[in-house]
């Protein structure tokens, strides 16, 4: 058996071990040190293939980002950021037709910008916004989707998880990634309010419970008390994302400065005590070594591609079935949608990447551009069921709270997995909407 053939048959046992309910990091590492023990017929170069990978994978100090800016977005959370970002948000649109889904979205936009983790956006305004929604007679399923559908600004807007992780995989600068996820993130939150505002007009049936009433019992927020909620959260976006394009420091440093930011947010707010500052490291600590286990068994599985010389039989392969740019991302992302239904984000970059970068960047590509179309491909996986992470989080946040099953949560977000193709099939088509603030 030659050794392209032992690396596809691992991709296909792959998909059925993951479906079979294998963990992701597990079936990489198990199928990329077989794989190896085939294509060299020795298990002791696999072994040590095996022992390298794990002590050089996450060695470099860069890989400090992860952790720091998931410790900023628990602590931001914490903080009540995210509901001061929703009550000002509110007030801006108290008196429009779908204003609260608008705020949310715009709220949700704006605590990306801080924490770069959805599933952190989803659990938060969970909480602050679907219970002010239900106040004002929005359906039910349309306030869930909402949440659900505007979380995944957090993996868009900078600074993003996935995209650090896609600067790692593809030796892309992260500023760079992070600069051309600000025009899409804006684009898809713009087109999220077009369509709640086109929605709330034309199909208010869908929208609300009752005839709309602007939330005019609730109490004006002077300017003076905005620009006091809103405050901290300039100064923390400023600080990070203004330091890392300034080039007074890097996305690592950056991170620092985040988490320090946001622990003195949450100390002056006093909303830290010794127990929740616990939780919040526990959870940290949760994350990232989730995070480092897959990136350690997908460099195992890099590795192992490139040692069966997948990549460059795939190319060949594409360049002799007349294949070119329009078929290869069809492709592309028909696999990320397909894997969405049944793993997390992160897994699927792990996955998908060291195949596909090298049949990329031998078409040519822009692999800032090739990132950011990843990643909104991988996020439209948040909310597809079966598996629709965004979704499970929305649900166990509600708890028994508002009486909502999964399929009506799923049949909420529909309209914004539609949105969000696309917007994704503009990004494809207009690549410079990800690029032109790199010019």
């Amino acid at each position: 058996m030659s050794s392209v053939a032992i690396a596809l048959g691992s991709l296909v046992l792959m998909l059925v071990l993951i479906y079979a309910g294998m963990h992701v990091a597990i079936t990489l590492g198990l199928l990329s040190f077989v794989g190896v023990w085939l294509i060299r017929g020795d298990v002791e170069v696999a072994a040590n293939l095996l022992a390298q990978a794990v002590s050089d994978s996450i060695a470099s100090h860069i890989f400090g980002v992860v952790p720091l800016f998931v410790l900023t977005g628990f602590l931001v959370a914490y903080a009540d950021v995210g509901k001061d970002a929703f009550d000002v948000a509110n007030q801006v649109f108290r008196r429009v037709r779908g204003g609260l889904g608008v705020a949310t979205v715009a709220a949700n936009a704006v605590f990306a910008a801080i924490t770069g983790i959805s599933i952190a956006s989803a659990a938060v305004f969970t909480r602050v916004a679907v219970p002010q929604m239900l106040r004002f007679g929005y359906q039910p399923r349309f306030a869930v989707g909402v949440v659900a559908g505007s979380s995944v600004l957090g993996m868009l807007i900078p600074p993003s998880l996935l995209m650090i992780l896609y600067g790692f995989l593809s030796n892309q600068s992260v500023g760079d990634l992070f600069t051309a996820g600000i025009v899409p993130g804006l684009l898809l939150a713009v087109a999220y309010s077009a369509l709640i505002l086109v929605l709330a007009r034309w199909w208010p049936q869908k929208v609300f419970t009752r005839d709309f009433e602007a939330a005019a019992d609730e109490p004006l927020m002077g300017l003076r008390e905005m620009a006091f909620k809103m405050l901290p959260i300039v100064a923390l976006i400023g600080s990070v994302l203004g330091g890392i394009y300034a080039g007074l420091f890097t996305a690592t440093e950056a991170g620092a400065v985040g988490a320090l930011m946001a622990l003195a947010i949450a100390l002056m707010r006093r909303k830290l005590t010794w127990q929740s500052f616990w939780s919040v490291l526990t959870e940290t600590g949760h994350v990232t070594v989730s995070v480092s286990f897959l990136i350690i068994c997908a460099n195992i599985y890099t590795r192992m591609l490139a040692m069966s010389g997948t990549p460059q039989a795939m190319v060949g392969w594409m360049a002799a079935a007349g294949f070119g740019v329009a078929i290869f991302l069809l492709i592309y992302v028909l696999l990320i949608l397909l894997l969405g239904t049944v793993i997390d984000s992160s897994s699927i970059l792990l996955i998908v990447l060291p195949l596909m970068l090298p049949v990329a960047e031998q078409f040519g590509l822009n692999l800032i551009w090739f990132g950011v179309v990843t990643v909104v491909a991988v996020e439209i996986g948040l909310l597809t069921p079966p598996f629709g992470l965004s979704v499970y989080v929305v649900k166990s946040t509600l708890g028994d709270a508002v009486s909502i099953s999964l399929g009506d949560i799923f049949r909420g977000t529909a309209p914004f997995t539609l949105t969000m193709l696309a917007v994704l099939l503009l990004l494809i088509a207009f690549p410079q909407l990800s690029l032109v603030l790199l010019k």
